[in-house]
């Protein structure tokens, strides 16, 4: 398998290194046209090939214009304040080169320069010399003041909202994630469009500065034709009207030529910036929008036919509109303002109720699933300022770093039958924990149990059952001051949350979570996997061994020693206890880290011998079929003191664990999990030999001895 990796390797990096001669020559273009582009600024040129480059100039604006109009979204031509910069630059080599032509031959004849400017320059002029001033100046403040001025002013807000808005697009495309409606690829793909909006935007913010300075500069190229063409021509014998007229239709011409792209590049892109919040093509959106309800087209053709019979106007063009709009206002269908993504368009989109999609629709179960009453809706929903699917998505990754596992999505909804306050967290349909709020209250917990009395309600945390007080919001600096800890409601749910994770993962992992698992796991050793699964083990049994692990809070990150404990020990048994058992003694390193203290110590409780020999006495006579039960009495004395010890580990600062004999150590955590589930008990072969054990206290039938 090594070998047929390598091989596909090496294949893709060939590929990479001799790619096609056709991909090369298309990526040659863009550089040999901005060197051209360039050239033609210094080398002289003929007139002939002017008029291509110049048709050529207008064919990219008349094109780039009509993707804007019929483009949707902005990233469809993401690429268009780049082409902004390349048309500019195209009409500015332009104008040096044809200036450098009317100032050379113009004083031999309109066509010096080529004939598309020639033909602009008497079309628009008609041998009027003014009035071809007067045309070319007004396309100029039309462009300059009104058109670029305006969609540049527009692009910069739009640039600075889409910065604004990023954080919160970012977080509702998580929210999605979380709450399990998009998949992950779905969500990398918005969040990258989140990021290149608002690249396009700041974009065009700049790009607009190269039309505006395109048209300055149009208007400087024209006047220095103007009275560079008028002294060249009278040093070249000219008469002063003569050359008045032939450099003025010269110089207008071309700036005619040159004005009409620049005047579409610019109406692009305005039409880009301000038609973003359509979602759709501008044609459509205006058909839809302003001729999509009969009433105002019906009221404004009645308008123009009152218009025609007014004194004085002509009533030809007023009715003929009207009778226009009459006509098309037949096959125009009454809309609704209420836009698609509404909740009532979302409702008469879906299944009808009691249909036999409605009701599949509703069989499946959600792994995990938190019901909110109607006060936390503002700690969920992002846009009201909640946290909690942030936190959640967090909370999610940091249970698979210390667990091991993929937490499923979380779908968040609301339950009117809960109480205001309260939350309820649900595995597979069934309530596993609940808590209460309080609306406007803080909660405050005195994790040392020594700060001073606080004005509040009496409570506890649903997290982990301590004490507490809910605290009105101004008191929160003085109960942090009094060493009090202070949190939200979204901070309370989030930790609740966290707990229940822990204490549930065993039932949340499932085949679909395992076999994910798997397929991470085999990117980097796919043998392992394939070795074990199905030839030694099958995979119920290892899920079996894997929900063994995390009911004792055992991470299972570790699937690498894991899988090869397996693999190794599946030759002798197949009993998923007695696996689980020497798996747990393989991951000792893991099992030593995790409790042991800061000062490189474990404190541990110790149990008296006769409490092994009681749980050995039972095993034996199990075996042999003449009862096992445990005496009443010393069970309950034995689970006094467990209760006692875990305590005051607790109390010390110290997580609860109890260290025993390898043949016993099984049936002392089925003995105390119901007891103090909290209680982690090792065997001896689970902690590394170099470990310091520190016994914390003996345990006994009677009341727990100081070690």
């Amino acid at each position: 398998m090594a070998g047929i990796h390598l091989a596909i390797g090496d294949h893709v990096s060939s590929d990479r290194l001799e790619p096609p001669k056709s991909a090369n020559l298309a990526e040659l273009v863009v550089p040999l046209g901005f060197v051209g582009i360039v050239l033609m600024m210094v080398l002289p040129m003929p007139a002939f090939l002017i008029d291509g480059m110049l048709a050529l100039s207008l064919a990219v604006s008349i094109g780039v214009f009509l993707i804007g109009l019929f483009m949707e979204t902005p990233l469809q031509f993401s690429a268009f304040p780049a082409v902004i910069l390349v048309a500019t630059l195209l009409r500015l080599s332009l104008n040096v080169a044809t200036t450098r032509l009317i100032l050379l031959n113009g004083h031999k004849g309109h066509g010096a320069a080529g004939h598309v400017i020639e033909a602009f320059g008497r079309l628009v002029v008609e041998g009027n010399v003014v009035v071809g001033l007067v045309v070319f100046l007004i396309l100029v403040v039309i462009n300059f003041v009104v058109i670029t001025k305006g969609a540049g002013r527009v692009a910069e807000v739009a640039a600075r909202f889409a910065l604004d808005g990023m954080p919160g697009k970012q977080m509702a495309v998580d929210a999605d994630l979380n709450a399990g409606v998009i998949s992950s690829e779905v969500a990398r793909e918005r969040r990258r469009n989140v990021e290149r909006e608002a690249d396009f935007f700041g974009a065009m913010d700049g790009a607009s500065k190269f039309v505006k300075g395109d048209a300055i500069a149009g208007l400087l190229i024209t006047a220095i034709n103007l009275v560079g063409g008028l002294l060249i021509g009278l040093s070249n014998g000219m008469d002063i009207a003569n050359a008045m007229s032939t450099f003025t239709i010269l110089s207008v011409g071309d700036a005619l030529v040159a004005q009409i792209p620049a005047l579409l590049i610019s109406t692009a892109s305005g039409v880009v910036v301000t038609r973003s919040a359509t979602g759709d093509q501008l044609g459509r959106a205006l058909r839809q929008q302003l001729f999509g309800s009969r009433r105002p087209v019906a009221v404004t053709a009645g308008i123009l036919a009152a218009m025609a019979f007014l004194p004085g106007m002509p009533a030809i063009p007023f009715l003929v509109l009207a009778a226009g709009l009459l006509f098309g206002m037949r096959n125009i269908k009454e809309q609704s303002n209420e836009p698609a993504d509404s909740p009532a368009a979302a409702v008469e989109s879906g299944p009808a109720p009691g249909s036999p999609e409605d009701i599949e629709a509703a069989l499946p179960l959600d792994v995990l699933a938190l019901e909110v009453g109607y006060q936390l809706v503002h700690a969920v929903d992002p846009q009201m300022g909640g946290t909690l699917v942030e936190r959640i998505a967090a909370l999610r990754k940091q249970m698979a770093l210390d667990l091991g596992i993929v937490i499923p999505p979380v779908h968040i909804r609301d339950n009117l039958h809960l109480e205001p306050g309260a939350y309820r967290f649900l595995l597979l349909g069934t309530e596993i924990a609940k808590g209460v709020t309080r609306a406007g209250r803080l909660l405050a917990m005195d994790a040392t149990g020594s700060a001073p009395q606080i004005d509040g309600e009496a409570t506890t945390d649903p997290a982990f059952g301590s004490p507490a007080r809910w605290i009105l919001n101004r008191d929160r600096e003085l109960a942090q001051a009094l060493g009090y800890t202070v949190v939200d409601h979204a901070t309370i749910v989030a930790t609740h949350l966290a707990e229940v994770v822990r204490s549930s993962s065993y039932n949340i992992l499932g085949r679909g979570e395992l076999q994910h698992l798997f397929d991470v796991f085999s990117k980097q050793s796919p043998k392992l996997v394939d070795e074990l699964i199905p030839n030694l083990l099958s995979l119920g049994e290892v899920i079996k061994i894997l929900r063994n692990l995390l009911r004792e809070n055992v991470s299972i990150r570790d699937l690498r020693t894991i899988l090869e404990g397996l693999i190794e020990m599946a030759t002798s048994t197949k009993d998923p206890e007695q696996l689980t058992e020497m798996t747990r003694q393989r991951l000792a390193r893991q099992l030593t880290a995790a409790y042991t203290g800061a000062d490189g110590t474990i404190s541990t409780l110790v149990l008296e011998p006769a409490i092994e020999d009681m749980f050995r006495r039972s095993l034996r006579e199990i075996a042999q079929g003449t009862g096992g039960a445990l005496d009443p009495e010393l069970a309950r004395q034995l689970g006094i003191s467990l209760e006692e010890a875990s305590r005051k580990m607790l109390g010390s600062g110290l997580t609860p664990c109890v260290v025993t004999s390898p043949d016993v150590r099984r049936y002392v955590r089925a003995f105390a999990e119901r007891r103090c589930p909290q209680l982690a008990v090792l065997s001896f072969r689970e902690l590394d030999p170099s470990a310091n054990i520190r016994p914390f206290e003996t345990v006994g039938f009677v009341a727990a001895h100081a070690a």
